[in-house]
């Protein structure tokens, strides 16, 4: 739940604000002391904080100040009887998110409140990427492919280029889109993802371009959708072959125009956005289905990128499996594990039809399970060849008859995913269920490939 503050020296202001943010699922504290209240919001963290500028004891723009100073990634949002445009440039000079006038519009105080948690999530976000791209996100490889894919990185990242990304599922698409973010000059503004294919059709233009409130039936709050929310930096369509055609339509029209409209809106807005697409579907052959519309191929399509299969590089697993045993061991705090060629041998006979992905969910497995410092062949065989669950197995072991359902449905969904080699779209098809509530169960239940 995200914390809200107020610092406001009127008791009935705060408790009328803290009344209305609450009956939206917001954490609310507040404090009528200018002094009092910053002690108070260095001992909680909030998402957000609401500030007054007149107050007797500090005045809000020295607040303003020392919170920027001290926690600059927290968005701070004024309210003020004294709505004078000198105020609002001062209070957005020293960094404040928005400036709301008393009386306080119950509507602009939610839009505004909810775009400031958002913006504090973002930046989140882009630390972690950051961190994932500085650390375990490092592109690890010694073959052929990958330093072509490495020197076209290089290439490409400085300019503002579209980009097309694809390979199988768990080859390191998403990898390669970040480290052309952060070789960019746009490294230090938004990295914003969307996964099409885990997104209902009925909900993927709402997810790209916002939509406004009331524009159809659950639109309780205008949305602003991640083409806005990457303005200035970079949107990265994954498994781009799955959208619907007309959000196709429309990211055209965005990419032409240099502007987008939200559902049930009218108005245009400028957005500057860099697009990286990837996919595991051949879109020409999806051209020829009339699945996938041509004229935004070829936009999308200005550089590609074609990552190959773990199979076709597997003088790359030794490398894989270096740093994949470096990371684990350290992760769950166990002493280094050594890989003996005997095992990394057999690994390299595998077919991995789950990739990079499928690799390291294994080599985790294997480090978890068997404890021995030095892995060999017959320790690799016997964890990959283990006997299959049985209807018997599930039974003893639920408790409940939810449980036994739960544990059924996974056991079934796994079998199909591994029978139809992972491909996401066939199993969700032979299921008669859509991708995304395919896409669901697999979180729900920590399906993985390599399992």
């Amino acid at each position: 739940m995200n914390t809200i503050f107020i610092i406001d020296d009127e008791k009935e202001i705060c408790e009328s604000i803290k009344m209305i943010l609450e009956y939206e699922s917001y954490d609310v504290k507040f404090s009528t002391s200018a002094i009092q209240g910053m002690k108070l919001l260095d001992e909680n963290k909030s998402s957000c904080l609401l500030l007054d500028i007149q107050m007797p004891d500090m005045n809000g723009f020295e607040v303003l100040k020392k919170v920027k100073e001290s926690t600059p990634s927290l968005s701070v949002i004024i309210i003020s009887a004294h709505g004078s445009i000198e105020n609002a440039i001062k209070a957005t000079r020293l960094g404040a998110f928005d400036f709301i006038e008393k009386p306080i519009d119950r509507e602009k105080l939610l839009i505004s409140v909810r775009n400031a948690v958002h913006q504090v999530k973002l930046l989140k976000e882009n630390i972690e990427i950051k961190k994932s791209l500085e650390g375990e996100g490092e592109i690890l490889g010694q073959s052929k492919g990958i330093k072509n894919i490495l020197e076209m990185i290089n290439k490409v990242a400085p300019l503002d280029t579209r980009v097309l990304i694809t390979g199988e599922n768990g080859t390191g698409k998403e990898l390669v889109a970040k480290a052309i973010h952060k070789n960019s000059p746009r490294k230090d503004k938004p990295f914003i993802e969307v996964n099409c294919a885990a997104i209902p059709n009925e909900l993927i233009e709402s997810e790209l371009f916002g939509h406004e409130k009331g524009s159809f039936t659950g639109a309780m709050t205008q949305r602003i959708g991640k083409f806005e929310l990457a303005n200035k930096g970079t949107i990265f369509l994954d498994e781009v072959g799955d959208m619907s055609q007309q959000a196709q339509a429309k990211v055209l029209r965005a990419i032409e125009d240099g502007r987008i409209e939200r559902v049930g809106g009218g108005k245009k807005i400028d957005v500057d956005v860099r697009i990286i697409s990837a996919t595991n579907k051949d879109l020409k052959d999806e051209i020829q289905k009339e699945k996938f519309r041509e004229d935004l191929y070829h936009r999308l399509n200005v550089i590609p990128i074609y990552i190959p299969p773990l199979r076709e590089r597997k003088e790359d697993i030794p490398v894989f499996v270096s740093a994949f045993s470096k990371d684990i061991t350290s992760k769950h705090k166990k002493p280094p594990v050594k890989f003996l060629d005997d095992a990394i041998r057999f690994l390299q006979e595998m077919s991995w039809s789950g990739n990079i992905r499928e690799l390291k969910n294994i080599i985790e497995r294997i480090i978890i399970v068997i404890d021995k410092k030095e892995i060999e062949r017959k320790d690799v065989e016997s964890l990959l060849k283990p006997g299959q669950v049985t209807m018997d197995d599930i039974i003893e072991d639920s408790n409940s008859f939810q449980e036994f359902k739960e544990k059924a449905e996974r056991a079934f969904i796994l079998k199909q995913l591994n029978e139809n080699s992972w491909n996401i779209s066939k199993t969700a098809e032979l299921l008669d269920i859509q991708r995304s509530h395919l896409y669901n169960k697999m979180k729900k239940y920590g399906i993985e490939k390599g399992e």
